[in-house]
């Protein structure tokens, strides 16, 4: 596929995103908190450069945020004694990352200009900020989110899409956020970086008959299998979910695919289909087309359900409302 493909598989993204209301926009804080995009930007990059690993946390933070209400940072709401838990204790939840990251970047922000900016801004600043820096691609974060007051852990459950899921639950899952069966694949390309526990694997290399999934690549089996060995020792070890190339942002996790090398039976479903083959294939086969289209489609899904204007509150601790 041509690079003027890949600018058409992420233009719907950009033409939704280009119609937001004005009250999201890249200057929303240029009056009222000038230098506060930057700051933002300063912690993030303080944070991955000690450890690489925090922008696969931070990315994966935003994506749990906006499945779950929308993107108004009710994942970074703590439980409150004698209340429903809060969606940061929900079970798919208790692995994120980086809410320290975002608590120092709201306390710098807190002092510059008290009470403006939003924890979701925040949020969605600092996931488009981490994967720059690693290498990754870069888009265009509007501005402008208020932070929400409601975080429940049943809606976290019900509303994140699990690593069990078929490519049609999946679809399914990503419509109910405005997001595409091409937004969907390409997003699930931010299996590039980040951690998974061996607990993640072992099923499909272990099974009842004490040998591997024979769908799954026999040199990412031995891999994966020395890495994660069957005594119960291993279950809380963490493994990259790209086994090739770990932490760099790149086109390898599409590639792991289409070889049965993927970690998780959702990352399978992307090519159980000859539309989901189709598309990995495209995104496999090039760098640009890759990064073109995740850039669109983050942009799509981080204004998902946003609050706006006179709704929700901006926060002045991102853990409380």
């Amino acid at each position: 596929m041509s690079a003027t493909s890949g600018i058409l598989f992420a233009g719907v993204a950009l033409l939704l995103v280009a119609s937001v209301s004005a009250q999201l926009n890249q200057t929303f804080y240029d009056t009222s908190c000038p230098g506060g995009v930057q700051a933002v930007a300063n912690v993030v990059t303080a944070a991955v450069k000690a450890d690489k690993r925090n922008a696969a946390g931070l990315l994966r933070l935003h994506f749990h945020d906006c499945f779950v209400r929308g993107c108004d940072a009710s994942v970074l709401l703590a439980t409150v004694p004698g209340d429903p838990q809060a969606e940061k204790d929900a079970p798919p939840n208790l692995s994120l990352q980086g809410f320290g990251i975002i608590d120092q970047a709201k306390a710098a922000l807190e002092k510059q200009c008290p009470g403006v900016f939003s924890c979701a801004d925040i949020l969605a600043l600092a996931a488009r900020d981490a994967v720059v820096f690693i290498g990754g691609p870069s888009w265009n974060v509007s501005l402008g989110r208020r932070d929400g007051s409601v975080s429940l852990a049943s809606e976290a459950l019900n509303n994140l899409p699990g690593t069990f899921f078929t490519y049609q639950q999946l679809i399914s899952n990503f419509a109910k956020k405005g997001l595409s069966e091409a937004d969907m694949v390409v997003l699930s390309g931010a299996h590039t970086i980040g951690l998974t526990h061996c607990s993640s694997i072992t099923p499909r290399l272990y099974n009842s008959s004490g040998g591997p999934d024979p769908t799954l690549n026999s040199t990412f089996v031995a891999a994966e299998t020395a890495a994660c060995p069957n005594d119960g020792s291993s279950a809380s070890k963490t493994i990259p979910i790209d086994f090739t190339t770990g932490q760099t942002f790149d086109v390898n996790y599409f590639k792991n695919i289409l070889s049965h090398s993927a970690i998780f039976k959702s990352d399978d479903a992307l090519i159980s289909t000859s539309s989901g083959r189709s598309k990995v294939r495209t995104l496999a086969g090039s760098k640009q087309i890759f990064f073109s289209a995740f850039g669109g489609a983050m942009q799509k899904m981080s204004i998902a359900g946003v609050l706006t204007g006179t709704q929700g509150k901006i926060r002045t601790q991102c853990s409380k409302a």
